[in-house]
């Protein structure tokens, strides 16, 4: 029989994808949710709901200030420091603070 779903973990293969979701379980880490575009496994549903986005591109979480939209609320609420002025990133040798760490780490470099 032809054996169609691949484990992207081991390279085990299955005729079934009922076989392959089952075997998944032997390698979920505690992360018996699944992708079913890139494979990627999850410990809660709710974070591989927000991870599908990425694959759609939808962004449901708008900022009430200028619109911008992302894929994660992690990102929103990041974004909204830049807003509020807030910031709780301090450079350790100088006390330089920033809304975002990839600022602080741009500041780390020079």
């Amino acid at each position: 029989s032809m054996k169609n779903y691949p484990c992207i973990v081991c390279n085990a293969t299955f005729s079934k994808k009922k076989d392959l979701v089952a075997h998944r379980l032997t390698h979920n880490d505690g992360k018996p949710y699944f992708c079913n575009i890139c494979d990627k496994g999850f410990a809660k549903k709710s974070t591989l709901k927000n991870h599908s986005f990425v694959h759609s591109g939808e962004k449901p979480f708008s900022c009430n200030v200028c619109n911008k939209s992302f894929s994660w609320k992690t990102s929103l609420m990041a974004h909204i420091l830049v807003h509020t002025g807030v910031k709780t990133f301090s450079c350790s040798i100088c006390n330089n603070s920033f809304t975002r760490k990839s600022s602080l780490m741009a500041h780390k470099l020079v």
